[in-house]
């Protein structure tokens, strides 16, 4: 892992070497905007601090697989910063960045993480305590589309590795349960933000499954009492990947600048500052500082359950994939 210091010289190379102001868009998931917001001030202070040039920069938010087809139809993002290395693995097919993108940050290019809760009213009126009270009959939940959102794919994958590891689970009763959870969504959402908006402005639904660090911000921007945070038994591990979109930053001149922005989320500084916008440091040491903050969760990877993103997509989220079928019997 790269120290502060380190990143600061690069920064500082780069003014040196580049006049005038920096500009960089950062194309990012739904649900990471307060994260964003304190981050970019947090980088354009380091940046204005060791060289006295104050950075532009702008962040693209929507669903994260929303984002991922922007991108590849033309949105000029110097940088991607996701929810699923799926969407970074769709753009590199495209050819707009390297396949090994991974490789090229710690941690697997993921400097953070976070999994799927639940929220429910004041009371948990419908008595909501894990996967299996969500298919019960008068139950509504709110989940964004897995098509377009990340958060989705992740509650998707979550409630089917949950039936699946459930005594005499299998692919067959995973799929059974998973169709009686999604025949319980009134409604699909492009993005975890808008699945904010319709379970929490709006009033529909009983439940919503989205993110942790979506909840830490439902927490603080409504009505703090009129919530409660279920933690099921089983959930899904989210790593929050970031990359280089290789041909727009060389088309731009920004590839320092870019390189530069995504190391910063591995310094101390960055790290606390996932840990206090809700989202899990991918630095062990920092998560351990902060652990009043996260409940204890029981996580399984997209890899230990589905072996791979690329087949996860295509058993379930490609078109005709299992997911359209499920919802076509709604």
């Amino acid at each position: 892992m790269k120290t502060l210091s380190s990143i600061a010289g690069l920064l500082l190379a780069l003014a040196t070497s580049s006049p005038g102001a920096a500009e960089l868009l950062n194309a990012s998931f739904d649900v990471a905007r307060p994260f964003y917001k304190s981050y970019n001030t947090a980088l354009a202070a380091e940046w204005k601090r060791r060289t006295g040039s104050e950075p532009t920069l702008n962040v693209s938010h929507g669903g994260s697989s929303k984002q991922a087809r922007a991108v590849i139809d033309g949105l000029e993002a110097d940088v991607v910063t996701m929810n699923s290395p799926l969407d970074i693995d769709a753009i590199a097919a495209s050819g707009l960045l390297a396949k090994d993108w991974q490789t090229r940050f710690p941690q697997a290019s993921s400097p953070s993480w976070s999994t799927i809760l639940f929220i429910v009213r004041k009371g948990n009126p419908k008595g909501i305590r894990d996967w299996s009270d969500l298919v019960k009959p008068g139950v509504k939940l709110v989940i964004p589309n897995p098509k377009t959102s990340g958060n989705g794919r992740y509650s998707y994958l979550a409630a089917w590795q949950y039936a699946k590891t459930r005594p005499g689970g299998d692919d067959d009763a995973a799929k059974a349960f998973v169709g009686k959870l999604f025949a319980n969504v009134p409604v699909l959402d492009t993005g975890g933000r808008g699945a904010t908006t319709t379970f929490a402005q709006r009033g529909v639904g009983d439940v919503l499954l989205t993110f942790e660090n979506e909840i830490a911000l439902i927490r603080e921007e409504f009505t703090q009492d009129g919530f409660e945070v279920v933690v099921p038994s089983l959930t899904v591990r989210a790593d929050n990947p970031v990359a280089v979109v290789d041909k727009v930053a060389a088309k731009h001149g920004t590839a320092e600048l870019a390189r530069a922005y995504l190391e910063y989320h591995y310094s101390p500084e960055a790290q606390a500052l996932f840990a206090a916008n809700g989202v899990r440091p991918a630095d062990d040491k920092v998560l351990k500082a902060n652990a009043a903050r996260f409940p204890a969760v029981n996580v399984f990877t997209v890899e230990q359950g589905f072996g791979s993103w690329a087949q996860a997509q295509s058993v379930h989220f490609s078109d005709g994939g299992l997911f359209d079928q499920l919802f076509a019997k709604k």
